[in-house]
């Protein structure tokens, strides 16, 4: 049996406010029914319910907390399946972070003489409260519980001091819902906010429905796999036990606000700081990258390149999160039946990866000089249950471009299995021609690209469980090589490249 000591811990917990407009339709509460049993990885700092331009005029704080008390019956279980330096919240500290935020749609609640909601007052307080971590705003809904809280700092405060507190702030909003957030990036363009933004409620646009929207929105047809979203498979396997018991059925897609929260999850993968790496959340990059421009952290829609289920290449702002469909649904499942399992060895828990001795889930940075081999060994990689395990290593070259056009820019590595099971790996840089000069000029560099080597560890249990590490290899150049002609227009340069 697994001990509880093994299993997978983290180095810090996110803080985290939810802002949603639960009950204007299902998939909020679904989506708070999933985020519970995620909230041992975070300090959950407030739960407000907030209007939309599907609900103009009433907040539903109750429901709230009906899935809250749902949560309760599940705690005790939860626990026995979590590190002892990470046990969930209890059920009455997560009821005492509900708030209201104003009844009302958008801009309606955002005046200098317009008071508060109680929902925007605490995450004010939250805002200004002393910490070394930022605050995590996760906007299901309208955004005019922030955009009070950003009045105020606004109109309390010296430019600076505003400023030095908006910076606390990491925002991740599922689309515009209301009138307050184009407000919002346009009179504070310093916070870092991701956002899909498109023609007004033209969702089928966004980032975020690739998490179960393919039919619904129809796109990407073919590529993604609909089972682990259907209907049916989510009666069978999330609509159980005490949580999943009040887990709705969906109306249009399910849980559409998910993506927000499984962008922080801490398995290996992400790096919040940086969307453009990608994640279970997505992938954004910055709108102005010249940090000169009135945009300025606004992180939008980018794409992936994948193979769908029918062997075809998609490449599409939801194949960044539908790839990873397979893996967070197991996920999901798996924590279910935690919350069922009396005892540890009651239910599957993910793999623990280590790299070259290094482990947890926080990325491995590396330098290397372009076209050097370097090798890693993730042989100390363990199952807490014992499950057999499969290494798959692998190039995820979109965090590494700056265009569309992915392959005519970032060369593959070169990757070579040294044992059976693929543990140990020798990994061959491209040559500073193709990672270590700049697109158009060809000018030789002496710092190159940052490549993103993804190890993805599936366990043998059931479901099964993956686990990631990212190893980002800083290329380097010291001898400036591999510079070409230049150009003067990208078209010139890409001559070389087709």
């Amino acid at each position: 049996m697994a001990l509880t000591s093994r299993l997978q811990h983290f180095p810090s917990k996110p803080r985290v406010f939810i802002i949603s407009d639960i009950s204007n339709e299902p998939d909020d509460a679904e989506s708070l029914c999933r985020y519970l049993l995620y909230s041992n990885q975070f300090e959950t700092e407030g739960l407000v319910a907030c209007t939309s331009t599907w609900m103009k005029t009433r907040v539903c704080p109750q429901d709230m907390i009906k899935i809250v008390d749902a949560y309760s019956g599940a705690i005790d279980n939860l626990n026995k399946h979590a590190h002892p330096d990470f046990q969930y919240p209890t059920a009455e500290h997560l009821k005492g972070l509900v708030r209201s935020g104003p009844p009302v749609f958008g801009m309606a609640a955002v005046g200098d003489h317009i008071p508060l909601s109680e929902g925007a007052d605490l995450l004010l307080e939250r805002i200004q409260a002393p910490s070394d971590r930022p605050l995590w705003v996760l906007c299901w809904g309208g955004t005019n519980v922030l955009a009070q809280a950003l009045l105020n700092i606004k109109n309390r405060y010296p430019a600076d001091e505003a400023a030095a507190i908006r910076s606390k702030l990491r925002v991740y909003t599922i689309s515009d819902q209301d009138d307050t957030a184009s407000w919002i990036r346009t009179q504070f363009p310093d916070i870092f906010y991701i956002s899909s933004v498109h023609g007004w409620n033209q969702y089928g646009l966004a980032t975020w429905t690739g998490i179960s929207g393919d039919r619904y929105y129809l796109f990407d047809q073919g590529g993604p796999d609909f089972t682990k979203v259907s209907k049916e498979w989510i009666k069978e396997n999330i609509q159980i036990g005490p949580l999943g018991s009040v887990y709705p059925d969906y109306i249009f897609i399910p849980e559409g606000d998910t993506p927000t929260f499984l962008y922080l999850i801490q398995n290996g993968l992400g790096v919040p700081e940086h969307p453009e790496y990608g994640s279970w959340g997505g992938r954004y990059a910055l709108v102005d990258r010249s940090g000169a421009g009135q945009l300025g952290r606004h992180f939008s829609d980018a794409a992936d390149r994948v193979v769908g289920k029918d062997g075809r290449t998609y490449r599409s702002n939801q194949a960044t999160i539908w790839r990873w469909r397979d893996a967070f649904q197991n996920d999901f499942a798996a924590r279910i039946q935690w919350t069922m399992a009396g005892d540890l060895g009651g239910a599957n828990h993910h793999p623990v990866i280590c790299i070259n001795g290094s482990k947890g889930t926080e990325p491995i940075t590396v330098d290397a000089e372009a076209g050097s081999t370097l090798t890693f060994d993730a042989s100390g990689t363990y199952d807490p249950d014992g499950d057999e395990l499969l290494f798959n290593w692998w190039h995820y070259r979109e965090p590494s471009a700056t265009q569309w056009s992915v392959e005519f820019e970032v060369a593959e590595l070169g990757v070579r299995k040294l044992d059976d099971r693929g543990a140990l790996v020798e990994v061959q840089l491209p040559g500073p021609e193709k990672c270590c000069v700049e697109l158009i000029t060809r000018k030789a560099l002496a710092k190159g690209q940052l490549l993103h080597l993804i190890l993805e560890v599936t366990d043998s249990g059931s479901p099964a469980l993956t686990s990631y590490r990212r190893v980002m290899i800083q290329t380097t150049n010291k001898h400036l090589l591999g510079g070409g002609r230049g150009a003067e227009a990208v078209g010139d340069a890409m001559k070389d490249l087709v």
